[in-house]
């Protein structure tokens, strides 16, 4: 009994935290969202998480969406490589197919952007074949 209550108390703390560096997607500060967006990286890509983005999966691409928009370089990197994992997370089901679809024009954008920083487009090719890989529906 008391492994399942620390086991589940252990869960609800990665989660308080991950709603943590959500909030901190919206920080007027590029450092706080930069670091932000390397927690959430670490996280999605070390824990199976589905069922807690299945909730946040909008709100998390409404701040990746502003990251992409009005981030430079580093932070436009680490949002493509975050919405690549959270792609990967949702998997190839509508969940997943909605993602790729809102941020899919966002990516383009910042990949066809000759003023974009190099490691910002690489990122986001690298995000739009991976997503397209998993989530897009529409064969073409």
């Amino acid at each position: 009994g008391s492994e399942a209550a620390s086991e589940q108390g252990q869960e609800e703390e990665v989660e308080d935290r991950l709603k943590e560096h959500m909030d901190n997607l919206l920080d007027k500060s590029a450092k706080a969202r930069q670091a932000a967006l390397q927690s959430l990286r670490l996280a999605l890509s070390s824990k199976t998480l589905s069922e807690f983005l299945l909730e946040r999966r909008l709100t998390l691409t409404d701040s990746l969406e502003k990251c992409l928009k009005k981030g430079k370089g580093e932070e436009q990197a680490l949002a493509s490589t975050v919405l690549t994992l959270l792609c990967l997370q949702m998997g190839s089901g509508p969940e997943g197919e909605e993602v790729f679809r809102s941020l899919k024009p966002l990516l383009v954008s910042v990949l066809t952007d000759s003023t974009a920083s190099p490691s910002a487009r690489q990122s986001c090719a690298t995000a739009l074949g991976m997503c397209c890989y998993i989530a897009a529906a529409d064969l073409e």
